[in-house]
């Protein structure tokens, strides 16, 4: 009997510095940072508009699935505007941002020109990459809609909408600076409206 605990006095040192290793290793790995490369997400679901540092937190991807143009922390967002709506956990990469990013393929003699559709159900339909023509009925002096006549032909959509029925929707298109001019000047004196021309 004595022998017996002369033996388990002698092991239960390094079976208790074994387990103390292993809580300690547990311990290490568990606060060491998740592998991956750390982006910026949407911290909540956003409806577009511009951001706030609030509205968005880093988050982990692996290199592998890691999404193209994604914003890493330190980047410069707050105030920016985004174009498109986000759910929460969403990366945040330069094409859904105004600015050069987002017309990325649309070619280098074209502008992201924001227009608001006054029929926001209408402009649901739409998706990024339609072509549609914009349509403006000009109101008169008794703010009763005229005839509408076209203001911009064969443009690309680049975001999908945002907005509300009460205040329409607000859709980004590729633009030439002259279509630009004519929709901004389309806003300022009526409604606006789209035909979707089917896709090739």
């Amino acid at each position: 009997m004595h022998t017996l605990r002369r033996l388990l006095a002698r092991r239960r040192r390094p079976i208790a510095a074994l387990l103390t290793a292993t809580a300690m290793a547990c311990a290490l790995i568990s606060i060491r940072p998740a592998p991956g490369v750390e982006i910026l997400v949407a911290a909540r679901d956003l409806s577009g508009g511009p951001l706030t540092a609030a509205d968005v937190t880093t988050a982990r991807f692996p290199p592998d699935v890691l999404p193209a143009g994604a914003l890493r922390p330190g980047a410069h967002v707050a105030g920016r505007i985004l174009a498109s709506p986000m759910r929460a956990g969403e990366p945040l990469t330069d094409a859904r941002l105004l600015g050069p990013g987002l017309l990325a393929g649309y070619g280098t003699h074209l502008l992201a020109t924001p227009v608001r559709i006054a029929d926001a159900d209408a402009a649901k339909l739409l998706s990024p990459g339609d072509t549609i023509d914009v349509l403006s009925a000009p109101t008169d002096l008794t703010d009763r809609p005229t005839a509408a006549l076209p203001v911009a032909q064969n443009v690309r959509v680049i975001t999908t909408p945002t907005g509300d029925s009460g205040t329409g929707a607000l859709v980004v298109l590729a633009t030439t600076p002259a279509q630009a001019a004519n929709l901004a000047l389309a806003q300022s004196t009526g409604r606006l409206s789209v035909a979707i021309r089917p896709r090739r």
